[in-house]
Formats: structure tokens, C-alpha cells, sequence
């Protein structure tokens, strides 16, 4: 069983619209809902793939009782902490061209007693979990060292940890050193404090990472590919894509595939990338089941290309 934790879910709407002009009224050629959140999509990668998965997060109001629904929907087990605020809702808009406009929602604040109750429940969940996914930005309310805390407490449980969050929360979990960590190119340039344009520059960011704590780095590049950097080795894995449709949740996929497959080595970031590059060409946040894999267009190597430019220099 994997175990995802989503402290900031939402209810997300997305709207294909044929171009994005500013003052203009957009007529959707397409719309879709689904729930939210970078836990809540790594569990609806994870029960698309016939895996059990449980999602613990907090829910309030309407929006929150309406992303619960959906989740049982997709046989999702859901172990919400009611609390008092409304959980978010989240717009996107998808041109035909791959491009995403995204509003997203702060959410509620959470009090201290809601933050206890989310890392109690965890606990009650975390002996029968292979692994817990803690993953996205935190609400109010809870302090950066929050996911320190989770990742502690997990630990003493026995429990192994994938982290997926960013900035202090990210610096401040690598201390108790969580098992994996999955930083974007950005995310990864932001925790070592200089740019990155190369792929070799973003291996020696994932290098710094380990030593401040992380166990394995498994880093995102978008449209360049995966890295994976551990104790066992260095690889770099890309895939062919045809065609962008919407990039929301392709990296949720992604650590979902990675964990789904053991959660280390070379075939555990082939698994990644066979699920990032097949979310990529899904509309909206749909998430891939194993039909819309293709391991054929995956190739992993420890034979980096370094010297590789990023398409998209990160800062």
C-alpha cells in the first residue's frame, strides 16, 4: 500500500479553450473536475495502475466533501481530517498548444489542533504503508518545519518517505532525511541557490541535496527528462512524446511510477518516466493507467549527458 499525505488538496477544474485572450469571454471546447493536489494525484496514479492506495488529507466544507466523492469514485480509500475552512478549488485553462494557465486557491488555515489530528491519522495509517508520499505546498497555518516533523515521526514508525514540496519546507525536511526526495529543475534550483543549464548542473544539484539529507534525488527536467541520483548510481531517463495535451499532475505520475516500482534503481526511473511522459499527452489531470504506457519510448543510461543544455534553463 502506498500512502499519500496532501496537507493543500483541492477541487480542480480544467477548461480547454481554443486561446486565452485577456477581457475576452472564453468558450471551453472541453471541461473536467477531479480532485486535487500533489498526494491526491500521485494515490489516483497509483489505484490506475490496480495498486491500493490511501489518501490522507484534510477536508472542509462542500468543495471538500465533493473531492472525498470523487475519490471513492476511483477506488481511492480516503482518510480525511475534517477541518474547519473550506478546502480549495483550482482553475486551469489548457490551450491547444500544451500551454497551462493556472489559478490556484490558498485554501484554509489550519489550526494547531487540525495539524495534530492530520499527523495522527497519518500515524494510525503509516504501519501498513510500503511507502508515504507526502507531497505539495502547505496551508496556513502550518510552520515550514512541518514536514520535518512528518518525516520524524514516519521514521520511528518504520515507515520509508517520498517528499515532494519545495523551498524552506523542502530544506527543512532534508534534515531528518527523508528516503527520496522530487524536485522539479526549478524546485531544485531554488534549494541550492543557483541557476541550472545544464543536466549536468542539476546532477550537482541533486548531489548537494544528498548531502544535506536526501537519501535519493529524483529530479524532474519537463521536456528533457528524469534524473535519479542515489548511494547506488547516477541515471538519466527521457522519453519520445508526440504531442503535450496538459501538463497538470505529469510529475505526480511520475513519482507515483517510481514508487510503484520499488522506489529505487534504473527501473524504478524507467517506471517514472513511462508515467510522466504518458500524463503529459492526457487531458487535464487525468492520471495514466498501465493501457496508456509505453515502456518501448523510454530509454534509461548511467552514461549522463552532462554537457546536455536544459530547454528550459532553471533559476
Amino acid at each position: 500500500m502506498i500512502l499519500t499525505v496532501t496537507p493543500n488538496p483541492s477541487l480542480d477544474r480544467t477548461y480547454e479553450v481554443p486561446a486565452l485572450d485577456r477581457g475576452e469571454v472564453l468558450r471551453a471546447t472541453a471541461e473536467r473536475m477531479d480532485p486535487g493536489g500533489k498526494g491526491v494525484n500521485v494515490s489516483r496514479a497509483v489505484a490506475a495502475a490496480g495498486r491500493r492506495t490511501v489518501a490522507v488529507l484534510p477536508l472542509g466544507g462542500a468543495p471538500g466533501a465533493l473531492v472525498a466523492e470523487l475519490l471513492a469514485e476511483q477506488s481511492i480509500e480516503v482518510a480525511p481530517v475534517p477541518v474547519a475552512g473550506a478546502t480549495r478549488s483550482n482553475i486551469a485553462l489548457a490551450e491547444p498548444d500544451g500551454t497551462l494557465t493556472k489559478i490556484n486557491a490558498p485554501g484554509p488555515e489550519l489550526t494547531a489542533v487540525e495539524s495534530e489530528s492530520l499527523l495522527s491519522t497519518i500515524r494510525t495509517h503509516a504501519g501498513a504503508a510500503a511507502w508515504i508520499a507526502c507531497c505539495g505546498s502547505l496551508p496556513r497555518g502550518l510552520a515550514p518545519e512541518w514536514y520535518a516533523e512528518l518525516v520524524a515521526r514516519a521514521h520511528r514508525a518504520g515507515a520509508r518517505i517520498a517528499l515532494d514540496t519545495s523551498g524552506p519546507s523542502l530544506l527543512a525536511a532534508l534534515r531528518e532525511r527523508p528516503d527520496v526526495v522530487k524536485p522539479n529543475a526549478e524546485e531544485l534550483a531554488q534549494a541550492v541557490g543557483r541557476p541550472l543549464a545544464t543536466v549536468g548542473d542539476a546532477v550537482k544539484a541533486a548531489e548537494e541535496l544528498r548531502t544535506f539529507g536526501a537519501g535519493s534525488v529524483l529530479a524532474s527536467l519537463g521536456a528533457d527528462g528524469q534524473l535519479l541520483v542515489s548511494e547506488a548510481g547516477t541515471y538519466f531517463g527521457s522519453a519520445a512524446v508526440a504531442a503535450v495535451r496538459s501538463n497538470v499532475g505529469a510529475g505526480d505520475a511520475s513519482l507515483a511510477g517510481f514508487l510503484a516500482a520499488g522506489g529505487e534503481g534504473p527501473d524504478a526511473l524507467a517506471s517514472a518516466v513511462a508515467h510522466g511522459a504518458a500524463a503529459v499527452q492526457l487531458p487535464g489531470s487525468v492520471m495514466p493507467s498501465p493501457a496508456d504506457l509505453d515502456p518501448s519510448a523510454v530509454t534509461v543510461t548511467a552514461d549522463v549527458p552532462l554537457d546536455r543544455p536544459l530547454t528550459e534553463p532553471a533559476s
